[in-house]
C-alpha cells in the first residue's frame, strides 16, 4: 500500500466507486486496462487525476489507462506504490510534465515499456531527464527500461539526462513531434560517457529535424533509424560508420543531392549507406550496373521467346519479401476487443497492420483497389465467405472493438457518402438497386447491391468500433471514409471478417499480403523508360528494389483481454510461401 500522506493527498480525487480497481484487489491482478466513457466520467469527477484505489495494487506488473482526455495528472506516490510494474500505457491523455512528474517521482525498477504518446507533452518529465531531473551522479529512475514510446506529442529538444535516467534503453519512438536536431542533447558530452549502448531502433519520422548529426554513429546497438518526413537537405557520411545499421527511412526530405534523393526513395539501406561511404560519388559503377540492368533485361526477354516466361515470372515472385514484426518486439502493439454479441452474428476476424506500401506511382491506387474487388469477387466468393477492410492506418484510432449494434443505432460514414444509420444505408441501397435494375433492364446489379441480402434476418449488425466511438467498417458492406486509404498512405491496417471459420479469414489475409507485395514490387519496376529510373536502378545495384513490406502481428483479444487469435502466428502465410519469402 501507498505511504498514508501520499492516500491523503489523493482521496479527493476519489469520485464514485471503481469496480474495475474493487476487482482488480479482490482478485489479485497482475494487470490492468481502464477505458471508455465511464472511466473518463470518472476522472474528469476526480479532478482529473487517478483515484486513491490505484494505491493499493502492489502485484500489479501492467497498467494502461489510453485515450482519456480528462487525464491530466497521474498523482503522488504512483510509481512507489506499484513497485512491480513493467508495462506502463497512458497514452492519448492530457499528461503534461508536470502532471506526470508527481506519479513518476520515484524509481519504477521493473518498469520495461513505457508509452507517453499522444498526450501534448512539450518537455519531458524530470524523472526522465526533463527540466530538474537531478544530479548526474543520481541512479536511473528506470534502470530496466527498454522501450520509451513520446511520439505525437509537441517536443522540441531531448536532453541528455534521457541517457541517465533509462540506461538500458533499446526502442526511442520521438515521430510526430517538433524536434529540430538528431540526436541533438540526446547525445551531449554533458551526459554519461557512453549513452544508450543497447538502443536499436530510433524513429523520428514527422518532425522537424534539419540536421542528423554525425554523433549518431556513436549509437553502437542502432539497427533501424526513421527520419522520414522532416526538413534534411544532407545526410552525415558518418551513418555509413553506424555498425549494425540495417533499416533506414529518409523518405520525405527534400535533399539537396537527387540522386540520393532518387535512391532514399527505391533503395535499399544498405546501397544508401555504401553511396555516403563513397561520398556521393560512384557514376563509375552506376554505369557498370547500368550494364548490368540492360544484361538481365535481354536475357529476360530471351527467356519469354523461347517459352520459359511463366517459370521466370514465379521465380521472380519467389523473391518478394515480408518481414514480421512479432508483438513482443512492437512497443505499441495495436489490440482489437471483440464483444460476445458478434458470436451469432459474424464470428470471426483476423487483423494486421501492413508497413511500407507505395501506392503513389501512376494508377497504383487504382490496381489496389481492383485486387480488393477482385479477391472479394474469388476467394471471398463474392463476400459469402469472408469480406476485406482496408484502412490508413495514420486515420485508426486505437483501441479498436470488434462489436455488434442494432440497425437502427449503428451510424457510419460510407465511402463516399454522409455519415448515415446502416438501416438507412441498407433501405437506400435497396433503391438504387432497383433503380439500376429498371435503367440498365436487367436482373443482375453491380457494387455494393450485390451483397445486400448477406444482411437478411440480421437483428445487429456486425461493426468495428474505433477508440472515439466512430464506426470504421461494417462488413460486409463498407468501410468508413473516416479511414480511407489515400495515395499517399503508407501504412495499414487489414481485417477480413467471415461468418464461416476463422481459417478462411487467415486464407484470405495471406493472399491479400500477397497481392499487395506485388503490387508494391510492381510500382517500382513499373518505372522504367527513363534515363533517370536507369540510373537509379543502377545505383541500388540487382534486386535492391525489393524491399519488404513490414507485417505487424495484431493480437484479438475477449473483453477480458484474453487472447483469441494472433495474426500472423509462425503458422501463418503458409498457404502462400511458394510466391513469398517471410523473414520472422
Amino acid at each position: 500500500a501507498a505511504p498514508g500522506g501520499a492516500l491523503g493527498a489523493m482521496a479527493a480525487a476519489a469520485a464514485g466507486p471503481w469496480p474495475e480497481l474493487e476487482a482488480a484487489a479482490r482478485e489479485r491482478r497482475r494487470e490492468l486496462s481502464l477505458a471508455g466513457a465511464a472511466v473518463a466520467e470518472r476522472v474528469a469527477a476526480g479532478g482529473g487525476r487517478l483515484p486513491e484505489a490505484l494505491l493499493a495494487l502492489p502485484l500489479l506488473q501492467s497498467l494502461e489507462l489510453s485515450g482519456c482526455a480528462a487525464l491530466r495528472e497521474l498523482g503522488p506516490g504512483v510509481a512507489a506504490a506499484l513497485p512491480a510494474l513493467h508495462t506502463l500505457v497512458l497514452s492519448r491523455n492530457a499528461l503534461g510534465p508536470a502532471g506526470l512528474g508527481a506519479g513518476l517521482g520515484g524509481p519504477l525498477p521493473a518498469l520495461r515499456l513505457l508509452d507517453l504518446s499522444g498526450n501534448g507533452l512539450e518537455a519531458l518529465p524530470a524523472a526522465l531527464g526533463g527540466t530538474g531531473g537531478g544530479a548526474g551522479d543520481a541512479a536511473p529512475a528506470f534502470p530496466q527500461l527498454r522501450s520509451l514510446n513520446l511520439s505525437a506529442n509537441r517536443l522540441r529538444e531531448l536532453g541528455p539526462g534521457l541517457a541517465r535516467a533509462a540506461p538500458q534503453l533499446q526502442e526511442l519512438l520521438l515521430s510526430g513531434n517538433r524536434l529540430r536536431a538528431l540526436p541533438g542533447g540526446l547525445l551531449s558530452p554533458e551526459g554519461p560517457p557512453a549513452p544508450f549502448p543497447l538502443l536499436s531502433r530510433l524513429d523520428a519520422a514527422d518532425n522537424e529535424v534539419a540536421e542528423l548529426g554525425a554523433d549518431i554513429a556513436a549509437l553502437p546497438a542502432l539497427k533501424s533509424l526513421d527520419v522520414a518526413n522532416n526538413q534534411l537537405r544532407e545526410l552525415p557520411a558518418a551513418l555509413a560508420d553506424c555498425p549494425r545499421l540495417k533499416e533506414a527511412n529518409f523518405r520525405g526530405n527534400q535533399l539537396r543531392d537527387k540522386r540520393l534523393e532518387k535512391m532514399v526513395n527505391g533503395c535499399q539501406t544498405k546501397a544508401i549507406l555504401e553511396y555516403l561511404r563513397a561520398g556521393g560519388r560512384g557514376k563509375g559503377k552506376a554505369e557498370s550496373a547500368r550494364e548490368d540492368v540492360r544484361k538481365k533485361k535481354r536475357e529476360k526477354q530471351q527467356k519469354k521467346d523461347s517459352g520459359d516466361g511463366e517459370q521466370d515470372e514465379v521465380e521472380e515472385a519467389s523473391k518478394l519479401l515480408v518481414k514480421v514484426l512479432h508483438v513482443s518486439e512492437n512497443p505499441a502493439p495495436l489490440v482489437v476487443k471483440v464483444s460476445p454479441g458478434v458470436k451469432d452474428v459474424r464470428a470471426f476476424i483476423v487483423c494486421c497492420v501492413l508497413k511500407g506500401v507505395n501506392l503513389k506511382p501512376g494508377n497504383a491506387l487504382k490496381r489496389f483497389l481492383t485486387v480488393q474487388t477482385k479477391l472479394h469477387e474469388d476467394i471471398c466468393e463474392k463476400r459469402t465467405v469472408a469480406t476485406i477492410a482496408t484502412h490508413d492506418l495514420q486515420l485508426v484510432k486505437a483501441p479498436l472493438t470488434y462489436d455488434v449494434q442494432p440497425p437502427d443505432e449503428l451510424k457510419i460514414m460510407p465511402l463516399g457518402r454522409k455519415e448515415i444509420k446502416a438501416k438507412d444505408l441498407l433501405r437506400q441501397l435497396q433503391l438504387e438497386a432497383e433503380e439500376q435494375r429498371k435503367q440498365k433492364k436487367r436482373q443482375n446489379v453491380s457494387g455494393l447491391h450485390k451483397y445486400l441480402q448477406l444482411l437478411d434476418g440480421k437483428d445487429n449488425y456486425p461493426c468495428l468500433v474505433d477508440a472515439e466511438g466512430a464506426v470504421i467498417s461494417f462488413p460486409p458492406i463498407t468501410n468508413s471514409e473516416k479511414t480511407k486509404i489515400r495515395k499517399d498512405t503508407r501504412d495499414l491496417f487489414l481485417e477480413v471478417t467471415s461468418d464461416t471459420s476463422l481459417q478462411i479469414c487467415k486464407d484470405v489475409m495471406d493472399t491479400l499480403i500477397l497481392k499487395i507485395a506485388e503490387l508494391n514490387r510492381s510500382a517500382l519496376e513499373n518505372k522504367e523508360g527513363s534515363g533517370s529510373d536507369m540510373e537509379l536502378d543502377a545505383l541500388c545495384g540487382p534486386g535492391n528494389l525489393n524491399l519488404p513490406l513490414v507485417v505487424e502481428q495484431v493480437r484479438v483479444v475477449d473483453m477480458d483481454g484474453n487472447l483469441k487469435v494472433l495474426y500472423p502466428s509462425k503458422t501463418d502465410l503458409a498457404t502462400v510461401s511458394s510466391l513469398l519469402t517471410v523473414i520472422r
